[in-house]
């Protein structure tokens, strides 16, 4: 079994598609880019953030 098993998530979490666990595997995977227009739409994270209280967490 590999450690860090290797797969593609939708924007809303849910695996689309996801790497062998017992031997080496090329995961491919076609990704609809519209959903995450529409799930950055729909869930406002982006717009709530607030970078200036980030502070040295954020710093090299």
């Amino acid at each position: 079994e590999f450690y860090g098993q290797s797969y593609f998530c939708d924007p809303r979490g849910q695996i689309v598609a996801q790497g062998k666990r017992d031997e080496d595997d090329l995961v491919v995977a076609d990704l609809d880019l519209d959903a995450i227009r529409e799930v950055r739409n729909t869930w406002q994270f982006f717009r709530d953030r607030r970078p200036e209280s980030y502070g040295a967490l954020v710093e090299l």
